[in-house]
């Protein structure tokens, strides 16, 4: 069916699309009309209160709005016509007349001015408002500035803030020529709720609101003075926003969202406000060496000034030693005597290049990255029961939802831009139940929050999914259709009813029996989970249930539904494709399969790879301890803080005969190293990443490294070759496509194609299509084509609360810092806006310890005990402890359970016993 519009515009025969305005025919034909309260990035709602780009229309009495008028078959349209011109005119040369005059004006190139140009309208006949009435600057935000003197009540902040990001801080208050715009209850904005996402900034035409960073002591800035705009993706979690790099004098000025698949131009405080760690004083610039006369290895080396420990070298020196520690190791002891760690910070590139020299150089498959520390468990469980490690839908599906499940996951603060689809869906009606032992930024916006009972995830599950079987609520014909071992697990879920449960979980059963139902009886639901999930020795068990639930209720393979657990950090997914787990190579081939390992050996040369799983990383760190691993080469990952029991960890370091850290900064891994290689920030190089959606996007330097720093895959590469591996990779592009000859996933994704598009998702069945969002429609990459019922059973936590460690604690991120903190710590905005450790309690808890917010406490577990100071929240349940993980002064995994899931192997990061106190005054202890 023809669904086109046919309509004259300015005297041509135009077609319009279904769902096109009047404006959006008009800027697809190039005959930009001049706007003010809407923008042209996707997901801002057209208001038309500017009335700046009114149109006429043969008929019609009144002139209207194009953003808000559709076409209609055989419309005829005037935008050229004297009078819709004039019209234009006026608007903009009244809202011109309060304008601050440009020298003086919060940005002199704005949006605004721009329209007034397209317009013709020069200078303001009409007075301006007097000095008096003009409201004062506001500098009290880190991240931003607001000079309301040129807001012109576009309201675009507003519906940013409320519609796009759905924070709702800023609003309209007063009436009339009293109205103004405000920051909560009209609050400065540094002193607001404002999680500075900086939606406002970006949306606003006049420079209102502008980055700190674009601006002047005195508050006056000018957009268009930079020098090159680069189109690139955020450095920091899984999400995959782009972003736009806007460079002035061969630095970054600021970052501004780009209209990617994954984020649609959002972007979090992280993203826009977190590129100056590029710059810090702590950037390595030259390889180092570890001195003969340095003191023993330990967290005892200053970033700064790190001369008493390590001396700089030259490229060539430092190769051939870090080559040559590593060789000496395999050749004395066997290749088993060095392991790696790569990152999933890196490229997909670099990964794969990683994971080729472990495997080439030194014979075995002991290598590992951060997955192991965040999804491993989700993957062991969708690789056995769904036959794929990856989302089967995007986040982005959750608007074709009715129905979504968040568990153990806070995407608030740790995928904030997946959090505004998320709110998003709930405004238009979706229910999200979201479940968790903490209470979340979700929860305002969730149809039902189920706060359970730390580790009993099993539980909630499994009795979810027997009200479901109880009351004939699956999905017979989808079961029937694509999946096995239905009758077995039926029986097994029967035994966990809703009443024998809710002791244990802490959820009432009718709630249980309410969202039961909810869930199966739902046309189309999704099930999106976290680390929350996944870090528990029960994880594999937790994500198999989470893939029941959706099986039974036939919520995969169509639009709206799909299992997902959220990525971590920008390149988790990517990484892992490329081969950087020790039980499998490049797109998830297991080791043991000779199909595989032929077809690698034949890429590789010939290189005999070993059939034999490898340890992973708390087994690597376990085997060096034990000093069975004597040489480690490390990229990227920081396991002296991310490791569980992170001081047997750190232990394990310093026994190490030979260690090779490659970062961009001397991290606290860094400080055990014997040689250190300067590595390029992502915003200094090209490579690819994939995000949590599958979908590859093309990463663009921006700035040069500092010094010698240079990019990861070149490091690689030339040490490679130092092991004698002979690589002739000129660019990350042939890296590439070595990876697409062993990869299916890759299939009709080539460089080229990226280098154009930006952003493919696999699968893809040609050089034209985008991608699939939702896979698995007609059937699963498994034996049989079937997804499998695996039962679960309850099982505690490795160690229970007891009359010495009465308290449970839990670990996380925080919305301004990630990972380790090696880089957000180095942000200065973001360091600015979290710059201390604390303790979250329940302020019940807080006030039987005879504490208040503020206090220096002592958190202690079996592991160890650090001090932070207390902060008050009623999210975390009255016998609980979170610890954000980011701050060395007090290293959360210092604390944390290194007991393993035995299926993914993943640490039990969520869950310990320990005690609270205030901490005693050092003079007296």
């Amino acid at each position: 069916m023809d669904e086109r519009i046919r309509f004259t515009f300015d005297g041509d025969e135009v077609e319009a699309h279904p769902g096109e305005t009047l404006w959006d025919v008009s800027l697809r034909l190039g005959r930009r009309l001049p706007h003010l309260c809407l923008t042209e990035a996707p997901g801002h709602r057209p208001d038309g209160n500017c009335r700046a780009c009114m149109v006429e229309i043969e008929g019609e009495r009144t002139l209207a709005p194009s953003c808000r008028r559709a076409p209609a078959e055989g419309m005829t349209v005037r935008a050229a016509s004297p009078r819709a011109e004039k019209a234009r005119a006026m608007v903009l040369e009244l809202l011109m007349a309060d304008q601050p005059a440009a020298e003086a004006a919060p940005d002199r190139s704005s949006h605004l001015r721009a329209m007034a140009d397209l317009a013709g309208v020069g200078a303001s006949r009409f007075p301006a408002r007097p000095a008096a009435d003009r409201p004062a600057p506001d500098a009290s935000h880190v991240a931003m500035r607001v000079d309301l003197d040129a807001c012109i009540h576009c309201t675009l902040c507003v519906r940013a803030c409320r519609e796009v990001q759905v924070n709702d801080v800023i609003g309209m208050a007063g009436r009339g020529a009293e109205a103004e715009i405000v920051f909560d209850f009209n609050d400065p904005m540094g002193a607001s709720t404002c999680v500075a996402c900086g939606e406002c900034v970006q949306a606003c035409p006049t420079g209102a609101l502008m980055p700190a960073t674009a601006v002047d002591a005195a508050g006056h800035g000018d957009s268009a003075d930079t020098d090159e705009t680069v189109r690139s993706v955020c450095p920091y979690c899984g999400v995959g926003c782009q972003i736009d790099y806007r460079l002035k004098d061969g630095k970054i000025a600021w970052v501004d969202g780009a209209p990617g698949p994954a984020n649609e131009s959002r972007l979090c405080v992280k993203g826009r406000f977190g590129f100056d760690y590029i710059a810090h004083p702590h950037r390595l610039t030259r390889p180092l060496i570890r001195r003969e006369d340095a003191p023993p290895k330990g967290l005892n080396v200053d970033p700064a000034d790190p001369w008493t420990h390590f001396r700089e070298a030259s490229w060539d020196e430092a190769l051939d030693r870090a080559a040559g520690g590593l060789a000496v190791l395999r050749d004395r002891h066997g290749g088993a005597a060095v392991s790696g760690f790569g990152s999933a910070k890196c490229s997909n590139e670099e990964a794969y290049l990683f994971q080729k020299l472990i495997r080439q150089g030194f014979g075995h498959n002991n290598l590992d990255h951060c997955t192991r520390l965040c999804h491993a468990s989700s993957v062991a469980a969708l690789m056995e029961n769904v036959g794929s490690g990856a989302v089967t839908a995007s986040f982005n599906e959750i608007e074709h939802a009715d129905i979504a499940i968040v568990i153990g996951a806070n995407p608030t603060e740790n995928h904030p831009v997946a959090a505004t689809y998320f709110k998003q869906f709930v405004k238009r009606g979706g229910k999200l139940v979201v479940m968790d032992p903490r209470g979340q930024g979700l929860k305002r916006h969730a149809w039902r929050m189920l706060q359970f009972r730390p580790g009993t995830d099993v539980a909630l599950l499994n009795a979810l999914m027997c009200v479901v079987v109880e009351e004939n609520l699956h999905d017979r014909q989808y079961i029937e259709g694509f999946t096995e071992n239905f009758a077995e697990f039926a029986d097994h879920i029967r035994d966990f009813t809703p009443e024998k449960m809710a002791p244990l979980c802490g959820v009432d059963p009718e709630t249980l029996r309410e969202v039961a139902r909810a869930f199966a009886a739902a046309r189309a639901g999704m099930i999106f989970w976290g680390m929350g999930v996944s870090q528990h020795i029960h994880g594999t068990d937790n994500s198999r249930c989470l893939i029941a639930l959706a099986l039974l209720c036939g919520h995969v393979g169509r639009p709206g539904t799909g299992l997902h657990p959220l990525r971590g950090q920008n390149n988790v997914q990517g990484a892992s494709d490329a081969g950087l787990i020790p039980m499998v190579l490049p797109d998830y081939q297991s080791v043991t399969s000779g199909e595989a390992r032929e077809l690698f050996s034949s890429l590789w040369g010939g290189t005999e790879i070993s059939p034999e799983p490898g340890l992973t990383v708390v087994e690597i760190i376990d085997a060096a301890h034990a000093r069975r691993i004597k040489g480690m080469y490390v990229l990227g990952e920081n396991p002296a803080m991310s490791d569980p029991d992170a001081a047997h960890a750190r232990e394990a370091l310093a026994r190490l005969e030979h260690l090779v850290v490659q970062d961009v900064f001397l991290t606290e891994t860094a400080m055990f190293a014997d040689v250190i290689l300067p590595a390029a920030a992502w915003p200094e190089k090209t490579g690819t990443v994939t995000n949590t959606n599958r979908t590859v996007q093309m990463g663009r330097p921006a700035v040069a490294p500092p010094g010698d720093a240079r990019p990861d895959w070149e490091i690689t590469r030339d040490l490679a070759n130092r092991l004698g591996l002979g690589w002739t990779y000129a660019h990350p592009s042939e890296v590439y496509a070595e990876m697409a000859a062993g990869m299916p996933s890759l299939d009709h994704i080539t460089w080229d194609r990226l280098e154009a598009q930006g952003a493919v998702t696999y699968p893809t069945t040609g050089p034209q299509d985008p991608g699939a969002a939702v896979v698995f429609g007609d059937g699963f990459p498994r034996p049989s084509g079937r997804a499998r019922f695996a039962p679960a059973r309850v099982t505690p936590p490795a160690e229970v609360p007891d009359d010495a460690f009465p308290m449970i604690l839990t670990t996380g991120r925080m919305l301004e810092h990630w990972h380790t903190g090696a880089m957000t710590r180095r942000a200065s905005t973001l360091d600015a806006l979290e710059p201390e450790a604390t303790v979250a309690l329940h302020p019940q808890t807080l006030k039987k310890l005879g504490a208040w917010p503020g206090d220096l406490m002592e958190v202690e577990t079996r592991r160890g005990a650090i001090r932070l100071s207390a902060r008050s929240d009623r999210a975390v349940a009255e016998d609980m402890a979170f610890i954000p993980f980011a701050f060395v002064e007090a290293a959360a995994n210092l604390l944390t359970n290194p007991a393993l899931d035995p299926y993914g192997k993943i640490p039990e990061f969520k869950f310990a016993a320990c005690r609270v106190r205030v901490a005693a005054p050092a003079a007296a202890e």
